[in-house]
């Protein structure tokens, strides 16, 4: 996650050369029946910034209500290997006028009051917390139970700008988990490299599929990305966001498990930016089949959850633009297109075959050849179609 502006990052080619090779090597997992609680159907996840770094400071309570997930950046790392604690950083206090630890987590109780969720968030750009062993999964999941328990957390987002240890990563989460009960709350937001095909953070996912709550690839300081169809897609793109957003659905999550994560400005990342209606477009393709680019995805998933931006300060600073474009559109996305209707047969069911020797007299319908004429008066003989001044009209 981009905590200020920065060149984009530069990927290790023997990294993106060893993902990209079992890129044909997607295993689907088993997944999970039950949705996250109390999780708004479509929702934006939002970076709330815990620093000062020229984006708009804000105080929980003045988050737009478009942002039902709320993510706190950061935790630190504590002393103890893969503990985290967490404290209001002092110039931010101080530029809000001083805003302490109990408005913070009366502004926590507050939005939960109002069927939000918030999280604490784990890693970031300069995040440095590792779980080398089974000591330090165990420091993880019991530091983050107990700042859950201080401040009113729902639970952990997972933003390690880094390759997670998959064994010890699992038993953090799961363990976590057990401590915090059926309504924890489990976000991600992997960069793109570590959701291709073969990927750690893929591979992760799998593990704990049945305790996400929604993950949020970052599509942004990235560069070209494999979709599902093996393909190469350039960032930036409505096709880069729906071909890998379409690599998580083939198996791994389902739908309402999976967002879209954008930043807010162009200052919120070193690059990827796109325009708002650039998400919305990705999401209507995703949802409905509509507005897609070249990339047409496996299926229509109408339940994806929604997307997530970097940050709701710098979308603050943009005058919300990312919230009230995306949010209002996830409120009330375009209606799935009907299937065509069969063309109607154009012949009367009344009409009878023409039959030379028949007698037929104004307003009588004969079918012949395939096309239905109405005469125009009486007529006996007259072949129909024949002569356009006869008594025989199309009907």
């Amino acid at each position: 996650m981009n905590t200020m502006s920065h060149p984009a990052k530069r990927w290790s080619a023997a990294i993106l050369g060893a993902t990209l090779a079992v890129a044909g090597a997607v295993v689907a997992a088993p997944l999970s029946a039950q949705a996250a609680p109390n999780v708004r159907a479509h929702t934006i996840t939002g970076y709330w910034q815990n620093f000062d770094n020229g984006a708009t400071n804000l105080k929980l309570s003045q988050i737009p209500d478009a942002y039902g997930i709320v993510a706190v950046a950061f935790a630190d790392a504590s002393p103890t290997v893969g503990g985290i604690t967490f404290t209001l950083d002092p110039a931010l206090t101080s530029a809000l006028g001083g805003y302490d630890k109990a408005q913070f987590i009366a502004d926590i109780a507050t939005l939960k009051s109002q069927g939000r969720q918030v999280v604490i968030s784990v890693g970031g750009q300069n995040g440095a917390i590792s779980l080398p062993d089974a000591g330090a999964a165990n420091a993880f999941a019991t530091s983050t139970y107990a700042l859950m328990q201080e401040y009113g957390f729902d639970g952990v987002d997972i933003d390690l700008e880094n390759a997670p240890n998959l064994v010890n990563m699992t038993s953090a989460l799961r363990q976590l988990s057990g401590l915090a009960g059926d309504d924890f709350v489990l976000t991600m937001a992997p960069e793109t490299i570590y959701v291709q095909p073969g990927g750690s953070y893929l591979a992760l996912i799998d593990e704990v599929a049945d305790l996400i709550t929604v993950v949020n690839t970052q599509y942004y300081n990235s560069g070209s990305m494999l979709g599902r169809d093996g393909k190469a897609y350039s960032s930036g793109t409505v096709d880069f966001q729906t071909a890998l957003a379409d690599i998580l659905l083939d198996g791994h999550l389902r739908a309402d498990q999976v967002g879209l994560g954008l930043p807010a400005s162009p200052s919120g990342a070193g690059s990827g930016y796109v325009n708002p209606t650039v998400v919305n477009a990705a999401y209507d393709c995703l949802t409905v089949g509509v507005n897609c680019g070249s990339y047409k995805p496996a299926a229509k998933y109408p339940t994806l959850r929604g997307a997530m931006t970097w940050s709701i300060n710098w979308d603050a600073s943009n005058g919300y633009n990312f919230a009230n474009v995306v949010g209002q559109h996830l409120g009330s996305p375009p209606v799935e297109p009907e299937d065509p209707e069969e063309p109607t047969d154009p012949t009367d069911p009344g009409a009878t075959t023409w039959t030379a020797g028949q007698v037929y007299v104004g307003g009588d319908t004969v079918l012949y050849n395939g096309v239905t004429y109405r005469a125009a008066w009486w007529t006996q003989g007259d072949v129909p179609g024949a002569d356009q001044w006869g008594p025989w009209k199309v009907v």
